[in-house]
């Protein structure tokens, strides 16, 4: 299990994601969004609208894609101690 944080997927915040992959995260990070939204948080309406646009043009989406599981991938697991 590793976390990404709201601002390390581009969003506003420090809200943290778990997940056993990118991908786990990354829709972690897009329920979020929509909930803040919804909830009425007008600072992460940007993150919203980018990550629709992604998945609206794949081609541009997908380097996004690419970054956002290699930086997962780099990420050490929770249950490993930091220094």
């Amino acid at each position: 299990m590793k976390t990404m944080t709201c601002a390390q997927l581009g969003g506003p915040c420090d809200a943290a994601h778990h997940g056993e992959s990118a991908d786990d995260v990354i829709k972690a990070q897009d329920a979020h969004l929509k909930e803040r939204v919804a909830s009425g948080d007008t600072t992460h309406e940007k993150a919203l609208k980018e990550m629709k646009g992604r998945w609206k043009n794949p081609l541009s989406g997908m380097s996004w894609y690419r970054n956002a599981k290699k930086d997962f991938a780099a990420l050490p697991d929770d249950d490993t101690p930091t220094l």
